[in-house]
């Protein structure tokens, strides 16, 4: 695990950026997996400018994002597909057949669930993994619990993830409390990984993650016994380490 504090949030997301590609530079049909937010969203808009360059070619490039909500349609505003396209994939040179987001509103979740592995293995695994963090440690969906949860799987939100992303739907009763996440085993599995984390309101997570004993609790944590991680901050998220 390596650990990098930038000065600002836009040094970071320049930063990040730069990684995704060096990794696409290397290996043209990359793997990527994704994560929404409003961390990554600089880094985002940084590699659509590369993007517009020339300086990345996403035309083979695959992508696969951790999670949705269970209950919203892609159309949905608040969806993680329709995040994506409006935060990146309508900004770049991606075939959108390449885009692939978990099915939150199929008849059989759990099905969706081990469909989507499937597929992710069937496409070599992933390259270059994204992450965020949650206030709690989470990554994903995956929530604190008591064990790691391997395979993608269907989540009962916890009080501080719904709390944390209610200020985006009209009301709380409008905010689905279930999503569908690509699993711990799926994150560790990918061949590198990268987690960007902003703001005073991450710190003691990001200390928990760095500095922590291997918890369920925190899920982050998880990360210390991956062979490649790169933890990128601002000195805000940084400040507890």
């Amino acid at each position: 695990m390596v650990v990098h504090v930038f000065k600002t949030p836009e040094e970071l997301a320049q930063a990040a950026a730069m990684v995704f590609a060096a990794q696409i530079a290397k290996k043209p049909d990359t793997v990527l997996g994704l994560a929404t937010g409003s961390t990554p969203v600089g880094t985002y808009r940084e590699l659509a400018r590369l993007n517009r360059l020339g300086l990345i070619d996403f035309s083979e490039v695959r992508t696969y994002n951790l999670d949705e909500y269970i209950g919203l349609e892609p159309t949905h505003d608040q969806s993680y597909r329709y995040f994506m396209n409006d935060n990146l994939f309508n900004h770049i040179n991606i075939k959108m057949e390449n885009t692939h987001v978990p099915c939150g509103t199929g008849a059989d979740h759990w099905a969706d669930a081990r469909a989507y592995d499937e597929a992710v293995e069937a496409a070599g695994g992933i390259d270059l993994q994204l992450l965020g963090i949650g206030h709690n440690g989470h990554i994903g969906f995956n929530e604190p619990n008591d064990k790691f949860i391997y395979g993608t799987n269907i989540v009962k939100l916890t009080r501080s993830t719904i709390d944390a992303n209610k200020i985006y739907f009209p009301t709380e009763d409008d905010m689905p409390k279930e999503a569908i996440s690509f699993g711990i085993g799926g994150i560790m599995k990918a061949k590198a990984v990268i987690l960007l984390a902003l703001g005073k309101g991450k710190a003691q997570a990001i200390h928990d993650t760095v500095h922590g004993e291997i918890d369920p609790k925190c899920p982050a944590s998880i990360l210390k016994a991956h062979p490649n991680t790169i933890i990128m901050v601002d000195e805000a998220a940084g400040s507890m380490l």
